[in-house]
């Protein structure tokens, strides 16, 4: 079963991983991924760049992509490339990917739904996805969500506000932590992310500890965020539930249901 864990190095990551590695402004991003794209050889991995390519190496050659030039997302080429490695024989297929910020992508959360992507694909399909942001070129709400959403981190450092939501089943987002009043619009953000893509939400909340006020606030918003959808959260504690009813907020107009 996959759960959030802190890596010390990038030679822990392992099969299924989707893990955020934050960067400092003096930081070289093949430099200090060089482990584990080096370790694709060790282990019999097919490994893909997203970015830049490696300069003077060759002690690896890995694929690389140019995020401006892919045909269609990243989350379709990623799919390609875990493909052709089961066919050719690889073990797994592991994803360095340098995120870099762009203005078109900060306007509609495109790069938000693209990590969503990669932590489902990650989930689903056995890959090691290192997603690498360099702390200098984010803004910290978006260090929020960008943290929120990867189940693993490399360090101690860390900048997300205390949950996660990560892929744990078919269909299911596992929420844990707490969602209070520090984390509570980058929890909004990230559900309407999720609802822009599927009529019903499911949340699995059996590791969620706690709702303030501003995230039952921040939930209701989302999903009331686009008509005709749902959120379900199953395995809620009864402080979520009696909360979530005391403050007003089970009625029919917002559309979540606490299931046991």
């Amino acid at each position: 079963m996959r759960a959030p864990r802190v890596l010390p190095t990038l030679d822990e990551v392992d099969i299924g991983d989707h893990v955020c590695h934050l960067l400092d402004r003096a930081d070289d991003v093949i430099d200090r991924s060089r482990a584990f794209v080096a370790d694709g050889a060790l282990h019999g991995d097919k490994v893909v760049i997203v970015g830049s390519a490696p300069q003077a190496e060759s002690e690896f050659a890995p694929l690389v992509l140019d995020p401006a030039r892919l045909k269609g997302s990243l989350l379709a080429a990623v799919r390609r490339e875990a493909a052709a490695a089961d066919r050719e024989g690889f073990r797994s297929l592991r994803v360095l990917h340098h995120v870099m910020p762009s203005t078109r992508r900060g306007r509609n959360g495109e790069w938000l739904r693209s990590e969503l992507d990669l932590e489902e694909f990650a989930a689903d399909t056995g890959a090691m996805v290192v997603c690498a942001y360099s702390g200098a070129d984010w803004d910290l709400p978006a260090l929020q969500q960008i943290s929120c959403v990867h189940p693993h981190h490399v360090g101690s450092r860390s900048v997300s506000p205390a949950f996660r939501v990560y892929r744990a089943e078919e269909e299911g987002w596992t929420v844990t932590g707490t969602v209070d009043s520090d984390g509570a619009v980058a929890f909004g953000t990230i559900l309407c992310a999720l609802l822009a893509h599927a009529p019903t939400v499911r949340l699995l909340c059996h590791t969620l500890e706690f709702f303030d006020a501003a995230g039952m606030s921040a939930l209701a918003d989302a999903a009331r965020h686009l008509p005709e959808r749902k959120v379900v959260l199953e395995g809620a504690n009864e402080t979520v539930r009696l909360a979530w009813k005391l403050s007003g907020f089970a009625i029919p107009d917002i559309p979540v249901v606490m299931a046991p």
